[in-house]
């Protein structure tokens, strides 16, 4: 069985990011045991080291994202979805079941499938994938704050923080700033 999971829906910049993870049925336990839950509930350290023990548990795991130009031409909804089905494609083994954190299930992943609202907090299988694919974004927002100073991307990883608000009035939007989701912030800066 699999879970998956999106983070960076909701920030002004960068990809959205997707983790599909693979776990045999005996190793959900030890999942528990380690502390996996939604990673929105972790401290940066303990997301960390979480990520860096899970591919010990787990049979397999793939990462994939939705970059900004694709976030802008489909929306952010189907770009989620569409980074998800890449994560669950890249596992090499497909599974019998995936669990799909949110309300829609992923349209062109032919198999069995469940959406989970509220999943990262309900599954363990979809909180482990939520710690892989939000370390591995802010890992990303993090490197990519030295190129992009003024935001304050080290800190908010893309989300809308003042910080990063007064950033786009004062200096605009980067190309990897989504710009559906900077226009207003940008037009008043009220």
């Amino acid at each position: 069985m699999a879970g998956v999971d999106e983070v960076g829906r909701g920030a002004l910049f960068g990809p959205v990011v997707a983790a599909a993870v693979l776990v045999p049925i005996e190793a959900i336990n030890q999942l528990q045991a380690l502390g996996v839950k939604d990673s929105k509930q972790l401290s940066p350290q303990h997301r960390s080291q979480l990520a860096q023990a899970l591919p010990d548990y787990v049979h397999s795991y793939g990462i994939s994202f939705a970059d900004v130009p694709t976030i802008n031409r489909v929306n952010i909804r189907q770009a989620s979805l569409l980074a998800m089905e890449r994560a669950v494609q890249k596992l090499p083994v497909m599974p019998a079941w995936v669990l799909v954190d949110g309300r829609d299930t992923l349209p062109h992943i032919a198999m069995a499938q469940m959406a989970v609202t509220g999943g990262d907090r309900k599954s363990l299988l979809i909180s482990a994938a939520s710690i892989l694919a939000k370390v591995w974004r802010d890992t990303l927002i993090t490197r990519l704050a030295e190129r992009f100073p003024g935001y304050d991307l080290a800190s908010n990883k893309g989300y809308g923080t003042a910080k990063h608000r007064q950033g786009l009035r004062q200096y605009g939007a980067t190309p990897l700033h989504r710009p559906l989701f900077c226009r207003k912030i940008i037009e008043n800066p009220d």
